[in-house]
Protein backbone atom coordinates (compact mmCIF):
# COMPACT_ATOMS: atom_id res chain seq x y z
CA UNK A 1 0.00 0.00 0.00
CA UNK A 2 1.46 3.43 -1.00
CA UNK A 3 2.48 5.92 1.94
CA UNK A 4 1.38 9.16 1.17
CA UNK A 5 1.83 12.07 3.40
CA UNK A 6 -0.98 14.67 3.37
CA UNK A 7 1.40 17.26 3.35
CA UNK A 8 2.55 16.19 -0.64
CA UNK A 9 -0.78 17.53 -1.48
CA UNK A 10 -0.65 19.76 -4.04
CA UNK A 11 -1.59 23.22 -3.42
CA UNK A 12 -4.45 23.32 -5.95
CA UNK A 13 -5.88 19.58 -5.36
CA UNK A 14 -9.46 19.87 -4.48
CA UNK A 15 -10.65 18.94 -1.02
CA UNK A 16 -12.93 16.16 -1.05
CA UNK A 17 -16.56 15.04 1.80
CA UNK A 18 -17.66 11.91 1.84
CA UNK A 19 -21.47 11.95 2.84
CA UNK A 20 -22.32 8.56 4.44
CA UNK A 21 -19.58 6.30 6.32
CA UNK A 22 -21.20 3.39 5.73
CA UNK A 23 -18.95 0.28 4.49
CA UNK A 24 -18.55 2.05 1.02
CA UNK A 25 -18.03 5.34 2.47
CA UNK A 26 -15.67 4.77 5.59
CA UNK A 27 -13.33 2.43 2.35
CA UNK A 28 -13.93 5.64 0.18
CA UNK A 29 -12.92 8.16 2.52
CA UNK A 30 -9.79 6.45 4.27
CA UNK A 31 -8.94 5.43 0.40
CA UNK A 32 -9.18 8.95 -0.62
CA UNK A 33 -6.86 10.32 1.65
CA UNK A 34 -4.37 7.83 1.64
CA UNK A 35 -4.37 9.06 -1.90
CA UNK A 36 -3.10 12.41 -1.04
CA UNK A 37 -6.09 14.47 -0.45
CA UNK A 38 -7.52 16.22 2.84
CA UNK A 39 -11.04 14.32 3.48
CA UNK A 40 -13.83 14.69 5.57
CA UNK A 41 -16.40 12.30 6.41
CA UNK A 42 -20.04 13.01 6.91
CA UNK A 43 -22.75 10.83 9.00
CA UNK A 44 -26.08 11.62 11.04
CA UNK A 45 -25.10 8.80 13.23
CA UNK A 46 -22.95 10.44 15.79
CA UNK A 47 -22.01 7.44 17.58
CA UNK A 48 -20.36 6.23 14.32
CA UNK A 49 -18.71 9.36 13.70
CA UNK A 50 -17.31 9.28 17.55
CA UNK A 51 -15.93 5.72 16.39
CA UNK A 52 -14.72 6.40 13.18
CA UNK A 53 -12.56 9.56 14.66
CA UNK A 54 -10.94 7.15 17.32
CA UNK A 55 -10.05 5.09 14.15
CA UNK A 56 -12.68 2.53 14.99
CA UNK A 57 -14.61 0.66 12.50
CA UNK A 58 -18.18 -1.20 13.39
CA UNK A 59 -17.66 -3.69 10.48
CA UNK A 60 -14.64 -6.23 9.77
CA UNK A 61 -13.02 -4.74 6.68
CA UNK A 62 -9.19 -6.73 6.20
CA UNK A 63 -7.26 -3.26 6.43
CA UNK A 64 -9.41 -0.89 6.62
CA UNK A 65 -9.49 0.16 10.50
CA UNK A 66 -5.79 0.48 10.29
CA UNK A 67 -5.67 2.62 7.14
CA UNK A 68 -8.42 5.01 9.09
CA UNK A 69 -6.55 5.64 11.79
CA UNK A 70 -3.08 6.06 10.11
CA UNK A 71 -5.14 9.05 8.59
CA UNK A 72 -6.99 10.29 11.40
CA UNK A 73 -4.01 10.39 13.32
CA UNK A 74 -2.09 12.54 10.68
CA UNK A 75 -4.74 15.24 10.15
CA UNK A 76 -5.60 13.90 6.09
CA UNK A 77 -9.13 12.64 7.60
CA UNK A 78 -11.71 13.52 9.91
CA UNK A 79 -15.45 13.12 10.30
CA UNK A 80 -18.21 15.55 11.02
CA UNK A 81 -22.20 15.10 11.61
CA UNK A 82 -22.34 18.86 10.76
CA UNK A 83 -22.78 18.74 6.87
CA UNK A 84 -22.66 22.43 6.50
CA UNK A 85 -18.54 22.49 7.41
CA UNK A 86 -18.14 19.65 5.38
CA UNK A 87 -19.51 21.61 2.22
CA UNK A 88 -17.81 24.52 3.36
CA UNK A 89 -14.53 22.91 3.80
CA UNK A 90 -14.66 20.23 0.51
CA UNK A 91 -14.96 20.79 -3.57
CA UNK A 92 -16.13 17.47 -4.15
CA UNK A 93 -18.73 15.87 -2.19
CA UNK A 94 -18.91 12.25 -2.83
CA UNK A 95 -22.59 10.56 -2.48
CA UNK A 96 -22.13 7.10 -0.45
CA UNK A 97 -25.10 6.48 1.39
CA UNK A 98 -27.30 2.99 1.07
CA UNK A 99 -30.10 2.25 -1.44
CA UNK A 100 -32.00 -0.89 0.45
CA UNK A 101 -34.56 -2.71 -1.12
CA UNK A 102 -37.46 -1.05 -0.28
CA UNK A 103 -40.10 -2.73 2.32
CA UNK A 104 -42.69 -4.79 -0.20
CA UNK A 105 -41.03 -4.09 -2.67
CA UNK A 106 -38.58 -4.86 -5.60
CA UNK A 107 -37.59 -1.79 -5.52
CA UNK A 108 -34.49 0.79 -4.36
CA UNK A 109 -34.48 2.49 -1.39
CA UNK A 110 -33.48 6.26 -2.99
CA UNK A 111 -34.68 8.16 -0.15
CA UNK A 112 -31.23 8.52 1.56
CA UNK A 113 -29.32 9.60 -2.21
CA UNK A 114 -32.04 11.97 -2.42
CA UNK A 115 -31.50 13.67 0.63
CA UNK A 116 -27.70 13.40 1.11
CA UNK A 117 -27.77 15.32 -2.32
CA UNK A 118 -30.02 17.56 -1.60
CA UNK A 119 -28.53 18.50 2.16
CA UNK A 120 -25.12 19.35 -0.37
CA UNK A 121 -26.65 21.51 -2.92
CA UNK A 122 -28.59 23.64 -0.63
CA UNK A 123 -25.38 23.95 1.69
CA UNK A 124 -23.51 24.93 -1.05
CA UNK A 125 -20.80 27.84 -0.25
CA UNK A 126 -18.58 27.75 -3.62
CA UNK A 127 -18.95 25.77 -6.99
CA UNK A 128 -18.78 22.29 -6.30
CA UNK A 129 -18.94 18.56 -8.20
CA UNK A 130 -21.12 16.27 -6.73
CA UNK A 131 -20.12 12.64 -7.25
CA UNK A 132 -22.50 9.48 -6.85
CA UNK A 133 -21.13 6.58 -5.69
CA UNK A 134 -24.13 4.96 -4.32
CA UNK A 135 -25.72 2.24 -6.51
CA UNK A 136 -28.93 3.41 -8.11
CA UNK A 137 -31.71 2.58 -10.37
CA UNK A 138 -30.83 3.72 -14.01
CA UNK A 139 -32.33 7.45 -14.14
CA UNK A 140 -31.83 8.43 -10.77
CA UNK A 141 -29.13 10.78 -11.79
CA UNK A 142 -31.17 12.92 -14.01
CA UNK A 143 -33.59 13.40 -11.45
CA UNK A 144 -30.90 14.79 -8.71
CA UNK A 145 -29.88 16.74 -11.20
CA UNK A 146 -33.40 18.01 -11.00
CA UNK A 147 -33.46 18.18 -7.05
CA UNK A 148 -29.63 19.97 -7.12
CA UNK A 149 -30.74 23.25 -9.83
CA UNK A 150 -33.71 23.31 -7.34
CA UNK A 151 -31.70 23.82 -4.20
CA UNK A 152 -28.34 25.10 -5.01
CA UNK A 153 -28.26 29.13 -3.83
CA UNK A 154 -27.67 31.68 -6.58
CA UNK A 155 -24.41 32.30 -8.30
CA UNK A 156 -23.19 28.75 -7.21
CA UNK A 157 -21.99 26.25 -10.34
CA UNK A 158 -22.83 22.20 -9.19
CA UNK A 159 -22.55 19.88 -11.61
CA UNK A 160 -24.04 16.20 -10.67
CA UNK A 161 -21.43 12.98 -12.48
CA UNK A 162 -21.64 9.72 -11.75
CA UNK A 163 -18.62 7.20 -10.47
CA UNK A 164 -20.18 4.00 -9.32
CA UNK A 165 -18.22 1.95 -7.11
CA UNK A 166 -17.23 -1.83 -7.60
CA UNK A 167 -15.94 -2.80 -4.04
CA UNK A 168 -15.74 -6.51 -3.17
CA UNK A 169 -16.44 -6.87 0.72
CA UNK A 170 -13.57 -8.13 2.34
CA UNK A 171 -10.72 -7.05 -0.53
CA UNK A 172 -12.55 -2.77 -0.61
CA UNK A 173 -9.63 -1.32 0.49
CA UNK A 174 -7.75 -3.23 -2.68
CA UNK A 175 -10.19 -2.59 -4.72
CA UNK A 176 -10.28 1.36 -3.72
CA UNK A 177 -6.81 2.01 -4.06
CA UNK A 178 -6.41 0.01 -6.98
CA UNK A 179 -9.37 -0.55 -9.19
CA UNK A 180 -9.88 -2.68 -12.17
CA UNK A 181 -11.64 0.65 -13.93
CA UNK A 182 -13.47 3.76 -13.16
CA UNK A 183 -16.54 4.72 -14.72
CA UNK A 184 -16.62 8.84 -15.12
CA UNK A 185 -20.60 9.40 -16.45
CA UNK A 186 -22.26 12.50 -17.32
CA UNK A 187 -19.17 14.85 -17.12
CA UNK A 188 -18.48 18.16 -18.59
CA UNK A 189 -14.83 18.77 -19.84
CA UNK A 190 -13.96 20.67 -16.68
CA UNK A 191 -15.70 17.85 -14.23
CA UNK A 192 -13.39 15.04 -16.37
CA UNK A 193 -10.56 16.90 -15.83
CA UNK A 194 -11.48 16.90 -11.97
CA UNK A 195 -12.21 13.54 -11.92
CA UNK A 196 -8.90 12.74 -13.09
CA UNK A 197 -7.32 15.22 -10.80
CA UNK A 198 -8.85 12.63 -8.16
CA UNK A 199 -7.95 9.36 -9.38
CA UNK A 200 -4.50 10.39 -11.18
CA UNK A 201 -2.49 8.00 -8.64
CA UNK A 202 -4.71 4.53 -10.11
CA UNK A 203 -5.28 6.01 -13.69
CA UNK A 204 -0.88 6.94 -13.48
CA UNK A 205 -0.56 2.99 -13.32
CA UNK A 206 -2.81 2.19 -16.26
CA UNK A 207 -6.23 1.43 -14.78
CA UNK A 208 -8.56 2.39 -17.52
CA UNK A 209 -11.26 5.01 -17.68
CA UNK A 210 -14.20 4.87 -19.07
CA UNK A 211 -16.49 8.62 -19.95
CA UNK A 212 -19.87 7.77 -20.97
CA UNK A 213 -23.54 9.27 -20.01
CA UNK A 214 -25.43 8.96 -17.01
CA UNK A 215 -27.61 5.84 -17.84
CA UNK A 216 -24.32 4.20 -18.92
CA UNK A 217 -22.98 4.69 -15.47
CA UNK A 218 -25.81 3.97 -13.55
CA UNK A 219 -26.33 0.75 -15.33
CA UNK A 220 -22.34 -0.60 -14.77
CA UNK A 221 -22.59 -1.69 -11.40
CA UNK A 222 -26.04 -3.57 -11.26
CA UNK A 223 -25.46 -5.28 -14.77
CA UNK A 224 -22.38 -6.68 -13.39
CA UNK A 225 -23.91 -7.75 -10.14
CA UNK A 226 -26.82 -9.39 -12.37
CA UNK A 227 -24.65 -10.75 -14.12
CA UNK A 228 -22.16 -12.42 -11.71
CA UNK A 229 -25.32 -13.74 -10.16
CA UNK A 230 -27.04 -15.41 -13.54
CA UNK A 231 -23.43 -17.51 -13.13
CA UNK A 232 -23.55 -18.32 -10.17
CA UNK A 233 -27.56 -19.53 -10.54
CA UNK A 234 -25.97 -21.13 -13.98
CA UNK A 235 -23.48 -23.40 -11.90
CA UNK A 236 -26.29 -23.90 -9.43
CA UNK A 237 -28.93 -25.12 -12.53
CA UNK A 238 -25.87 -27.55 -13.93
CA UNK A 239 -25.49 -28.74 -10.36
CA UNK A 240 -28.87 -30.13 -10.41
CA UNK A 241 -28.50 -32.09 -13.44
CA UNK A 242 -25.14 -33.74 -12.52
CA UNK A 243 -26.35 -35.20 -9.37
CA UNK A 244 -28.83 -36.91 -11.02
CA UNK A 245 -26.79 -37.84 -13.99
CA UNK A 246 -23.63 -38.99 -11.37
CA UNK A 247 -21.31 -36.26 -12.85
CA UNK A 248 -18.73 -33.91 -10.42
CA UNK A 249 -19.95 -30.05 -11.45
CA UNK A 250 -16.62 -28.84 -9.50
CA UNK A 251 -14.73 -30.92 -11.96
CA UNK A 252 -17.02 -30.08 -14.65
CA UNK A 253 -16.61 -26.20 -13.58
CA UNK A 254 -12.83 -26.57 -13.90
CA UNK A 255 -13.29 -27.60 -17.36
CA UNK A 256 -15.27 -24.90 -18.51
CA UNK A 257 -13.26 -22.62 -16.88
CA UNK A 258 -10.53 -22.76 -18.73
CA UNK A 259 -12.68 -21.43 -21.62
CA UNK A 260 -11.26 -17.42 -21.65
CA UNK A 261 -14.79 -16.78 -22.66
CA UNK A 262 -16.43 -17.93 -19.61
CA UNK A 263 -13.34 -18.20 -16.96
CA UNK A 264 -13.59 -19.66 -13.66
CA UNK A 265 -14.88 -16.97 -10.68
CA UNK A 266 -18.34 -17.22 -9.87
CA UNK A 267 -18.56 -20.90 -11.05
CA UNK A 268 -18.52 -22.14 -7.81
CA UNK A 269 -21.29 -24.46 -7.45
CA UNK A 270 -23.21 -24.19 -3.82
CA UNK A 271 -25.43 -22.60 -1.07
CA UNK A 272 -25.51 -19.47 -3.23
CA UNK A 273 -25.17 -15.43 -2.96
CA UNK A 274 -26.33 -13.00 -0.53
CA UNK A 275 -25.14 -10.15 1.08
CA UNK A 276 -26.10 -6.62 0.68
CA UNK A 277 -25.47 -6.05 -2.92
CA UNK A 278 -26.29 -8.71 -5.25
CA UNK A 279 -29.72 -9.55 -4.01
CA UNK A 280 -31.18 -6.61 -3.71
CA UNK A 281 -29.19 -4.61 -7.12
CA UNK A 282 -30.65 -7.63 -8.82
CA UNK A 283 -34.19 -7.25 -7.95
CA UNK A 284 -33.63 -3.21 -8.21
CA UNK A 285 -32.74 -4.27 -11.63
CA UNK A 286 -35.76 -6.60 -12.14
CA UNK A 287 -38.07 -3.65 -10.62
CA UNK A 288 -36.45 -0.62 -13.19
CA UNK A 289 -36.67 -2.88 -16.25
CA UNK A 290 -40.35 -3.68 -15.84
CA UNK A 291 -41.06 -0.17 -15.37
CA UNK A 292 -39.01 0.95 -18.95
CA UNK A 293 -41.10 -2.47 -20.29
CA UNK A 294 -37.51 -4.31 -20.68
CA UNK A 295 -39.34 -7.66 -19.68
CA UNK A 296 -37.01 -10.29 -21.29
CA UNK A 297 -34.38 -8.63 -18.91
CA UNK A 298 -36.71 -9.27 -15.61
CA UNK A 299 -38.22 -12.03 -16.40
CA UNK A 300 -34.16 -13.87 -16.49
CA UNK A 301 -33.47 -11.82 -13.55
CA UNK A 302 -36.53 -13.35 -12.04
CA UNK A 303 -35.41 -16.86 -12.89
CA UNK A 304 -31.60 -16.19 -11.41
CA UNK A 305 -33.35 -14.98 -7.97
CA UNK A 306 -35.35 -18.15 -7.87
CA UNK A 307 -32.80 -20.09 -9.04
CA UNK A 308 -30.36 -18.82 -6.25
CA UNK A 309 -33.19 -18.90 -3.54
CA UNK A 310 -34.00 -22.37 -3.97
CA UNK A 311 -30.20 -23.64 -3.07
CA UNK A 312 -31.23 -22.73 0.32
CA UNK A 313 -34.28 -25.49 0.24
CA UNK A 314 -31.90 -27.92 -0.85
CA UNK A 315 -29.64 -27.50 1.72
CA UNK A 316 -32.08 -27.95 4.29
CA UNK A 317 -33.80 -30.63 2.59
CA UNK A 318 -30.09 -32.62 2.10
CA UNK A 319 -30.15 -32.19 6.12
CA UNK A 320 -33.58 -33.34 6.87
CA UNK A 321 -32.24 -36.50 4.72
CA UNK A 322 -29.17 -36.56 6.80
CA UNK A 323 -30.87 -36.88 10.18
CA UNK A 324 -33.71 -39.09 9.03
CA UNK A 325 -36.71 -36.64 7.84
CA UNK A 326 -36.98 -34.58 11.00
CA UNK A 327 -34.59 -32.36 12.63
CA UNK A 328 -36.97 -32.23 15.88
CA UNK A 329 -34.24 -32.18 18.76
CA UNK A 330 -31.71 -32.76 16.59
CA UNK A 331 -28.42 -31.09 17.43
CA UNK A 332 -27.36 -29.18 13.93
CA UNK A 333 -23.99 -27.47 14.11
CA UNK A 334 -23.61 -24.72 11.67
CA UNK A 335 -20.30 -23.22 10.10
CA UNK A 336 -20.60 -19.77 9.39
CA UNK A 337 -22.79 -16.90 9.43
CA UNK A 338 -21.45 -14.42 7.33
CA UNK A 339 -22.89 -14.62 3.47
CA UNK A 340 -18.85 -15.20 2.19
CA UNK A 341 -15.68 -15.87 4.27
CA UNK A 342 -13.68 -12.13 4.80
CA UNK A 343 -16.36 -10.22 6.66
CA UNK A 344 -18.61 -9.81 8.80
CA UNK A 345 -21.56 -9.15 7.03
CA UNK A 346 -25.16 -11.04 7.51
CA UNK A 347 -27.01 -9.18 5.14
CA UNK A 348 -29.42 -11.89 3.45
CA UNK A 349 -26.93 -14.86 4.13
CA UNK A 350 -27.92 -17.75 2.76
CA UNK A 351 -25.87 -19.60 5.83
CA UNK A 352 -27.90 -17.61 8.64
CA UNK A 353 -31.20 -18.10 6.96
CA UNK A 354 -30.73 -22.06 6.15
CA UNK A 355 -30.03 -22.29 10.01
CA UNK A 356 -33.40 -19.91 10.87
CA UNK A 357 -35.19 -22.25 8.85
CA UNK A 358 -33.91 -25.40 10.63
CA UNK A 359 -34.54 -23.45 14.25
CA UNK A 360 -37.80 -23.55 13.20
CA UNK A 361 -38.69 -26.84 12.35
CA UNK A 362 -37.36 -27.44 15.81
CA UNK A 363 -33.80 -28.74 15.45
CA UNK A 364 -31.19 -27.11 17.89
CA UNK A 365 -29.26 -25.04 16.15
CA UNK A 366 -25.41 -23.93 16.77
CA UNK A 367 -23.71 -21.36 14.79
CA UNK A 368 -20.16 -20.49 14.58
CA UNK A 369 -18.53 -18.23 12.47
CA UNK A 370 -14.60 -16.75 13.33
CA UNK A 371 -15.45 -12.75 12.33
CA UNK A 372 -19.55 -12.43 12.07
CA UNK A 373 -21.02 -14.29 14.98
CA UNK A 374 -21.41 -10.67 17.15
CA UNK A 375 -23.37 -9.78 14.01
CA UNK A 376 -25.67 -12.44 13.66
CA UNK A 377 -26.01 -12.69 17.07
CA UNK A 378 -27.62 -8.61 16.94
CA UNK A 379 -29.67 -10.02 13.92
CA UNK A 380 -30.70 -13.45 14.89
CA UNK A 381 -31.09 -13.70 18.78
CA UNK A 382 -33.08 -16.77 18.73
CA UNK A 383 -30.42 -18.97 17.51
CA UNK A 384 -27.56 -20.21 19.46
CA UNK A 385 -23.85 -19.42 18.97
CA UNK A 386 -20.52 -21.15 20.06
CA UNK A 387 -17.03 -19.55 20.42
CA UNK A 388 -15.06 -22.07 18.64
CA UNK A 389 -15.66 -25.13 15.84
CA UNK A 390 -14.82 -27.37 18.77
CA UNK A 391 -18.30 -26.15 20.69
CA UNK A 392 -20.34 -25.64 17.25
CA UNK A 393 -19.13 -29.59 16.88
CA UNK A 394 -19.58 -31.00 20.05
CA UNK A 395 -22.55 -33.68 20.16
CA UNK A 396 -24.34 -32.47 16.70
CA UNK A 397 -25.98 -35.15 14.53
CA UNK A 398 -24.84 -33.16 11.31
CA UNK A 399 -22.30 -30.74 10.75
CA UNK A 400 -23.42 -27.83 7.68
CA UNK A 401 -20.57 -25.91 6.19
CA UNK A 402 -22.71 -22.70 4.78
CA UNK A 403 -19.69 -20.00 4.72
CA UNK A 404 -16.13 -21.40 3.25
CA UNK A 405 -13.87 -19.96 5.80
CA UNK A 406 -10.07 -21.55 5.65
CA UNK A 407 -10.56 -22.62 9.33
CA UNK A 408 -13.81 -24.85 8.50
CA UNK A 409 -11.67 -25.77 4.99
CA UNK A 410 -8.24 -26.51 6.42
CA UNK A 411 -10.34 -28.43 9.57
CA UNK A 412 -8.60 -31.69 10.87
CA UNK A 413 -12.26 -34.21 10.22
CA UNK A 414 -10.73 -37.56 11.80
CA UNK A 415 -10.44 -34.64 15.58
CA UNK A 416 -13.86 -33.79 14.37
CA UNK A 417 -14.84 -37.10 14.13
CA UNK A 418 -14.32 -37.30 18.17
CA UNK A 419 -15.92 -34.63 18.52
CA UNK A 420 -19.27 -34.95 17.19
CA UNK A 421 -22.75 -37.51 17.88
CA UNK A 422 -22.88 -38.40 13.89
CA UNK A 423 -20.13 -38.30 11.38
CA UNK A 424 -21.94 -36.59 8.96
CA UNK A 425 -20.99 -32.99 6.88
CA UNK A 426 -23.38 -31.77 4.41
CA UNK A 427 -20.44 -29.34 2.38
CA UNK A 428 -22.81 -26.19 1.05
CA UNK A 429 -19.61 -24.90 -0.53
CA UNK A 430 -18.29 -27.98 -2.60
CA UNK A 431 -14.49 -26.86 -0.19
CA UNK A 432 -13.97 -29.34 1.70
CA UNK A 433 -11.72 -32.46 0.64
CA UNK A 434 -14.27 -35.08 0.78
CA UNK A 435 -12.09 -38.01 0.02
CA UNK A 436 -9.83 -37.07 3.49
CA UNK A 437 -13.58 -36.73 5.24
CA UNK A 438 -14.79 -39.56 4.11
CA UNK A 439 -11.29 -41.53 5.15
CA UNK A 440 -11.98 -40.34 8.80
CA UNK A 441 -15.34 -41.98 8.87
CA UNK A 442 -17.60 -39.33 7.53
CA UNK A 443 -20.70 -39.22 5.91
CA UNK A 444 -20.31 -36.39 2.99
CA UNK A 445 -23.34 -34.79 1.55
CA UNK A 446 -22.53 -32.18 -1.50
CA UNK A 447 -24.54 -29.95 -3.79
CA UNK A 448 -23.69 -31.27 -7.14
CA UNK A 449 -21.30 -34.18 -7.00
CA UNK A 450 -21.84 -37.74 -6.95
CA UNK A 451 -21.90 -39.01 -2.94
CA UNK A 452 -19.43 -41.89 -4.16
CA UNK A 453 -16.15 -41.56 -2.98
CA UNK A 454 -14.51 -43.20 -6.69
CA UNK A 455 -16.16 -39.49 -7.33
CA UNK A 456 -14.15 -37.47 -5.20
CA UNK A 457 -12.04 -35.22 -6.95
CA UNK A 458 -9.76 -32.83 -5.52
CA UNK A 459 -11.57 -29.36 -5.24
CA UNK A 460 -10.22 -26.48 -6.68
CA UNK A 461 -11.12 -24.17 -3.68
CA UNK A 462 -11.12 -21.23 -5.35
CA UNK A 463 -12.91 -18.54 -3.53
CA UNK A 464 -16.09 -16.88 -4.99
CA UNK A 465 -15.57 -13.03 -3.84
CA UNK A 466 -19.09 -11.51 -4.47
Amino acid sequence: MQDIESSERPAAAPRISVIGTGYLGATHAAAMAEMGFEVVGVDSDERKVEALSRGEVPFYEPGLPELILKHVSSGALRFTTDIAEATAFSDVHFICVGTPQQRGSHAADLSYVEAATAQVAKNLTHDALIVGKSTVPVGTAARLRSIIADLVPAGIDAELVWNPEFLREGKAVEDTLTPDRIVLGGTSEKAERLMRTVYAQPIATGIPVIVCDLPTAELVKVSANAFLATKISFINSIAEICEVAGADVTTLADALGHDVRIGRQFLNAGLGFGGGCLPKDIRALMHRSRELGAYQASALLQQVDEINMAQRQRVINLTLEAVGGSVLNRRIGVLGAAFKPHTDDVRDSPALNVAAALHLRGAQVVVYDPQAGQTARRNFPTLSYADSLADAAAGADALLVLTEWAEFVDADPAQLATQVNTPQVIDARNCLDAAAWRASGWTVRTLGRSTQPDSDRASSRQAVLV
